[in-house]
Formats: C-alpha cells, sequence, structure tokens
C-alpha cells in the first residue's frame, strides 16, 4: 500500500526547492504518493509571526555558503542561489493551482523550480515568466488567463489558511498522516518512515 505524503510549498523557498527534488528521487525507490499543495509562504510568515531565515544576516550566510551546499551535495541536486532573491511568487503560486486545473502541473512544477533554482531567470517579471512557460510548450495564455480565476485565488488563500491550521509555519512543511515534517533538513525522518520505521 503506498504511503501519502502532503507537500506544502512556495517556489520561493529554495529549501522547498531541494525538498521537491528530493522527494522525487524517493518517490522511485519506494512506493510514495505526493499531493502538493501550493501556499502563499508570505501569508503563512505573517500569520504565524515567522520571518525567511535569510532576513537574519548569520543565518542566511550560513545557509547560502555551508548549508544548502552540503545538502546539494547529498542529493545529487544543482542549486544557483537566484540573484533576484527574494521573488514575488503570488503569480507562479495561483499558476501551480491553474496548472493543477489544467492538467500540467507536473510540468508546470519542474519548469518553474528549474528556472528559479537552476536557471536564475527572474521568476518575479511575468513578462520572463510568459517565456520560460512558453519556452517549456506549456500553454501560456491560458495558464496565465486562468491565474487570474476569483476561484483560483481564492484556493490559494484557502491553501494557505489550511496550511496554518494543519500547523504549518513555512516551506517546506510536510505531512504524512497526522505527522508534520518541517525542513527539507528532516526528510531522513520520512524516508524511515517509507521503510516501515
Amino acid at each position: 500500500m503506498s504511503k501519502q505524503l502532503d507537500f506544502y510549498f512556495d517556489f520561493g523557498s529554495p529549501t522547498a526547492y531541494l525538498a521537491h527534488k528530493r522527494l522525487l528521487q524517493l518517490r522511485q525507490r519506494y512506493d510514495l504518493e505526493i499531493t502538493y499543495i501550493p501556499m502563499l509562504l508570505g501569508g503563512v510568515f505573517k500569520a504565524t509571526d515567522n520571518v525567511s531565515p535569510v532576513t537574519i544576516p548569520a543565518k542566511g550566510a550560513y545557509m547560502a555558503t555551508h548549508d544548502l551546499p552540503r545538502f546539494c551535495e547529498r542529493y545529487g541536486v544543482t542549486l544557483n542561489f537566484n540573484p533576484f532573491f527574494p521573488i514575488k511568487t503570488l503569480p507562479l503560486m495561483r499558476g501551480a493551482i491553474a496548472a493543477q486545473r489544467m492538467g500540467c502541473f507536473d510540468r508546470y512544477l519542474d519548469v518553474v523550480y528549474d528556472a528559479m533554482w537552476q536557471q536564475e531567470e527572474n521568476m518575479g517579471d511575468m513578462a520572463v515568466i510568459a517565456r520560460v512557460l512558453g519556452d517549456a510548450g506549456l500553454d501560456t495564455h491560458t495558464l496565465l488567463e486562468l491565474s487570474q480565476d476569483p476561484e483560483i485565488k481564492q484556493a490559494l488563500i484557502d491553501n494557505t489558511e489550511a496550511a496554518v491550521a494543519r500547523g504549518t509555519f513555512g516551506a517546506p512543511t510536510m505531512y504524512m498522516g497526522d505527522e508534520m515534517f518541517f525542513g527539507q533538513d528532516r526528510l531522513d525522518f520520512v524516508e524511515e518512515r517509507l521503510q516501515g520505521g
């Protein structure tokens, strides 16, 4: 029987990017089903009085020069810290929900994450977003149009509020049943659960 994991994410988090890449590796090894739940990290921070770790200079420097590179090496994943960081991800997160409705979410997820954290694109610029999605063969016009639908906007609000209600205070946050795992550096515990521990 497959294990279910809910993955709350925002494209603006480099650690959520690493978690996504690692979860794809785990899914190849284990009977794992991942449910991706787009949320707005800024809304989560506001609701929980939390802040991004990079707002603390020493912590941000440590993450960028030590912590993230170590996990990239461990996972065999490329991460180039985006020079436009922090990026306003509201259009991207609405686009994620639109992509879920259109049935192209997996492709959208990979394209946006790679553009943000490998290709160093300015994914806060709508013209860049349109170019990146178009170059990937996605239906850019429909995606961007649907992302402005009031129902999509409300769905992102609902996801964010539900994440906070569930105990989420940052990204990435994962749940297996009622058990919460915060941060890509907790994926060893997720793998233990997948192994039956």
